[in-house]
């Protein structure tokens, strides 16, 4: 089928396209139809990013993760830029994630589903569509997929052209992924090399080479015995994820699976929806419903059990294993109390998703300078209680979605280095949300893994 054929021929309820009939929350109004519609045909002629069958072995290893055999980690910035493209930073952020994946492994004796917030998180949702600045009134900067954040008119106003820059960008940042996971950087021999500099004289750091130092014991015991040739010691599985906002976008980089003849979104091997765009009858939810991917459902806690089932019967009716990731983002003060009924409405009618915790969007706040922030003991607050309650319900804490970058960013307060308020404006330099830095990420491992097998400080 071609791409005109399915985006404008098939609006049957439940299809992948069928998400045009719908009320689309977030909706970027391109100016000019008509070089919007150039573009998105221009991308939908483009090369997938990720492959389908990419995206069934992902949904392989979550089926793993719902059932305890398994942690995942999705890690990554809150707003990826255009401007920040190079393979150093690629590198550093990919070192983050395999150290924080080790840690975790290492203390949980689990293995760790390594997924990117990365090559594909250029756009955010907004609360409000335009702003007040110093040039008037203007769009709110709504991610590098859609406009800059430069603050005049001209930037602001969104351009489809960036649809194919954000997949030229995406493609290039897979392309140095997948060498990094399998090209030699990803061997537990290497695992040293993975700590930064900065990250090395934290605290945090010192304790991750101490589990590195074990892994070089592990490693030789293992070359002594002749069984160092596995390739899961050398090489990594690493996934990409997004938030599935911009439909135009994802639409048209959605294709048919010639061995299975089933639709996927074709961006990114896992895609979530957040929790400005999961109304039931919403075109956001339309669209996920027609691909095979696994999808992430971000949900707070206004959100009640009875939603909380019907989404999931709407995009998993079969109870597919892999399928559903359920991202909780509630905050600190909450979990205790809006978690446990909707972890027990699931499982009471037999849903097994992922149970993931998001503890960034809920504990978000503003420093007395009036700079966006949060505070890492709130972070890992909302991590041990959401531990603590999947415990008790009987169901798996299956992993952690967290924005965090590799730079020694000074956005996030607290951590071992005990980062202040008065220090944010040292080197703050998110596009949008407060990130944690490598070091912060390091000890979130630490904690969570301790946490997690019950030996808690």
């Amino acid at each position: 089928m071609s791409f005109s054929e399915w985006t404008h021929g098939n609006e049957e309820s439940g299809s992948a396209a069928g998400w045009r009939s719908r009320r689309q929350q977030q909706e970027v109004i391109w100016p000019d139809a008509g070089a919007a519609r150039e573009e998105i045909s221009r991308l939908a002629r483009l090369p997938p990013l990720v492959f389908a069958g990419e995206i069934r072995r992902l949904k392989s290893r979550l089926a793993s993760v719902a059932v305890g055999d398994a942690f995942a980690l999705i890690a990554g910035d809150c707003a990826e830029s255009f401007s920040l493209l190079s393979a150093d930073r690629i590198r550093d952020q990919m070192k983050i994630i395999l150290q924080m994946s080790l840690v975790l492994t290492h203390g949980m004796g689990l293995p760790v589903v390594k997924i990117g917030r990365m090559a594909g998180q250029f756009a955010k949702p907004r609360t409000n569509a335009y702003e007040d600045s110093d040039v008037g009134r203007i769009p709110t900067f709504r991610g590098h997929l859609i406009n800059s954040e430069f603050v005049d008119q001209e930037s602001r106003t969104p351009d489809p052209r960036r649809l194919v820059q954000g997949y030229n960008y995406s493609a290039s940042m897979l392309n140095l992924v997948r060498a990094f996971a399998t090209g030699g950087f990803a061997d537990l021999s290497a695992v040293h090399a993975w700590n930064q500099d900065f990250v090395a004289e934290s605290p945090a750091g010192a304790r991750y080479e101490s589990v590195a130092d074990d892994i070089d014991r592990t490693m030789r015991f293992l070359r002594a015995c002749g069984l160092e040739d596995s390739p899961a010691l050398h090489h990594s599985e690493f996934y990409t994820a997004h938030e599935a906002l911009v439909l135009d976008y994802e639409s048209a980089l959605t294709r048919v699976d010639s061995l299975t003849d089933s639709w996927y979104g074709c961006s990114a091997h896992l895609l979530w929806i957040g929790e400005r765009t999961r109304q039931l009858d919403g075109a956001h939810i339309e669209y996920v419903r027609g691909i095979e991917n696994p999808i992430g459902i971000k949900i707070s806690g206004s959100c009640t059990p009875e939603e909380l089932l019907n989404l999931c019967q709407i995009l998993d009716p079969t109870r597919d294993p892999g399928r559903l990731v359920v991202m909780t983002r509630i905050g600190a003060a909450d979990v205790r109390r809006a978690l446990p009924p909707l972890m027990r409405a699931l499982k009471n009618q037999g849903h097994n998703p992922v149970w993931m915790c998001d503890p960034m969007h809920g504990n978000t706040r503003t420093a007395a300078d009036g700079t966006k922030t949060r505070h890492f003991e709130d972070i890992m607050s909302e991590t041990v209680d959401f531990i603590a309650v999947a415990r008790e319900e009987g169901v798996h804490p299956g992993g952690v979605h967290l924005e965090l970058t590799p730079e020694d960013v000074t956005e996030c307060t607290g951590g071992s280095w005990a980062t202040l308020e008065k220090d944010l404006s040292r080197n703050y330099q998110s596009l949008c949300d407060p990130r944690l830095n490598g070091n912060q990420g390091l000890d979130l491992a630490f904690l969570v893994a301790e946490h997690f097998r019950g030996e808690s400080r």
